[in-house]
């Protein structure tokens, strides 16, 4: 076996030998000018004396000593012929002569065998990177080809400790677990954990994180009833990935909610956000959609800051994109937002959702966005049932690498007796102050009709006397009112066009006015006001009823 082939290739031989080389050149150039006997040249340097070159050293006794794990096989079957004290150290004395799978079982178990097959087919030396052996340390093992004496074929097999950076690679993975996790908690903490169900609407919501390889990111959605048979609806991601865009998805959805309560239109809440956003991180931009239903007018208005167009599948199964208007992220500044609006009569499905749902690295957006309304047109059954086939149809699995966020709701197209329990009757008040008697008597037939308990009959007339008794005194025509009935509460609502909006007050014992809307306040189970769209306000309330007796 012709050690001196290999041995050369060892780290730092070949720099080593070029040294001795040059100086073996030099020392020889001196001695051949004769000026000075050789034993006094070597009195008059320093220069150490020469050392033996590589091929001069004993291959065996370096191998031994080397603090790697060194064997040596050879032929096809891999006969071992030699391993170095560091390898009998590791693993015990092994029996040369012997085919690795028999004298190296600690390779066949690592799946090593293979690699000494392919050093030996392609000439060329293979690596496997940090295995752990049995004597649980790791190594990195490479197996370089070599060639014996007599022609026939060897592979060196060297094995590097690598324990120290196993063990901190693993470390670190360990706290980038224990950091998904906490913002894995913290996401889902920060999320409604049951999401509102207003009277009109069938909601349903699935929120899944990216896989282990991606940060969480601050993706949400929220659902907030409005009062007076509203809703809105509500979809953001926070740009970035980690514990600081979940905090800051948590303080964007906790600012909607109470933004929600003042029932703004949908681009005045999205301007609040957008001030909010800058003062919490000026660097963080997150985008939104922002929409409100009213079951009255059958329609979705919405304001969009830099999101995704909502999708809505009508009863007839056509899918309508609202693209427009889209505004810029939150925290961007400088733009007025504005309201659109996309119809949503009984039979309607709308899909809310963030880009990890339709956006990937090998398409384009708009395809993705396609291939989700191809699978909005056919999703059919309850809105957990289509949230659930839109997230399969989008191949959202465990380890994709971005969250997603999904809301689907549906407008349910009520017949036979489910649709008795969903009535609406209005009335244009017009006239004067004989206004106030007509619409007492038209709140009394209606209330009768539908076969409300007398208690609730009269505090429904009662109700419908203050409110439009407070429009007739203090709001302009033109002025309307409007009862409605759900399977879960009677709302009575009053608009007129004037846009100052009530608020309660204690009335003095010697005020001819003030106590109307106190009453009411005090009678019903709720009540509020806002401004409507073109112009002027809308003053509701609304009553609990009962709970059929079984």
């Amino acid at each position: 076996m012709n050690f001196t082939r290999w041995s050369a290739r060892l780290p730092g031989t070949q720099r080593r030998a070029a040294a001795r080389a040059e100086h073996t050149v030099t020392t020889t150039d001196r001695r051949g000018e004769g000026s000075v006997p050789a034993a006094r040249a070597e009195q008059l340097t320093d220069e150490p004396p020469p050392v033996p070159a590589v091929d001069e050293l004993p291959v065996r006794e370096v191998l031994d000593r080397v603090p790697a794990l060194v064997a040596l096989v050879h032929g096809t079957d891999h006969r071992l012929a030699y391993v170095n004290d560091a390898y009998t150290t590791a693993f015990g004395v092994r029996p040369c002569g012997r085919p690795a799978a028999e004298a190296l079982p600690e390779l066949r178990d690592l799946g090593l065998l293979p690699l000494l097959d392919q050093a030996l087919r392609s000439g060329k030396p293979r690596t496997l990177k940090s295995r752990k052996a049995p004597d649980g340390r790791h190594y990195t093992f490479t197996c370089t080809p070599a060639a014996e004496d007599n022609g026939e074929r060897a592979v060196l097999i060297f094995a590097t400790d690598v324990t120290d950076h196993a063990e901190a690679a693993e470390r670190l993975r360990a706290s980038e677990r224990r950091q998904r996790e906490t913002a894995v908690t913290l996401q889902r903490s920060l999320l409604p954990q049951e999401l509102e169900q207003p009277d009109d609407l069938r909601i349903a919501a699935t929120y899944q994180p990216g896989g282990t390889e991606a940060a969480v990111g601050g993706d949400w959605y929220d659902v907030i009833t409005l009062g007076g048979g509203r809703t809105a609806l509500v979809i953001g991601d926070v740009m970035g990935r980690g514990v600081r865009a979940a905090a800051v998805m948590g303080q964007l959805r906790t600012a909607v909610r109470a933004y929600a309560r003042l029932d703004l239109p949908p681009h005045e809440v999205l301007q609040l956000l957008d001030g909010l956003a800058a003062e919490i991180d000026a660097n963080q931009i997150a985008t939104c959609v922002y929409a409100v239903h009213d079951p009255n007018e059958g329609r979705l208005v919405y304001a969009s800051a830099g999101h995704l167009p909502i999708l809505v599948r009508d009863d007839r199964g056509e899918v309508q994109r609202a693209d427009e208007p889209t505004g810029p992220p939150l925290g961007t500044g400088g733009w007025i937002h504005a309201s659109g609006s996309i119809g949503l009569g009984p039979g309607s499905t709308a899909v809310l959702y963030t880009d990890g749902l339709v956006e990937r690295r090998d398409q384009d957006l708009d395809e993705g966005i396609a291939a989700l309304e191809r699978a909005l047109s056919g999703a059919t059954g309850t809105p957990q049932v289509v949230c659930d086939r839109l997230v399969r149809s989008a191949g959202v699995t465990a380890d994709h690498d971005d969250d997603v966020a999904v809301l689907v709701l549906q407008h349910p197209a009520r017949t036979g007796a489910d649709s008795e329990l969903f009535r609406n009757a209005a009335l244009e008040l017009l006239g004067g102050v004989e206004a106030a008697p007509r619409a007492r008597a038209f709140a009394s037939g209606v209330l009768t009709s539908w076969r409300f308990p007398p208690d609730l009959h009269d505090l429904g007339v009662l109700a419908t006397s203050e409110l439009v008794a407070n429009s007739l005194q203090h709001g302009t025509p033109p002025m309307r009112l409007r009862l409605r009935r759900t399977d879960r509460r009677l709302i009575i609502e009053v608009t007129d066009g004037d846009d100052h909006l009530p608020r309660r007050r204690r009335a003095e014992p010697g005020d001819e006015s003030g106590r109307g809307i106190a009453i009411v306040a005090t009678i019903a189970s709720n009540w509020g006001s806002r401004r409507t769209p073109g112009g002027g306000k809308a003053v509701w309330c609304e009553f609990l009823l009962p709970k059929p007796t079984e």
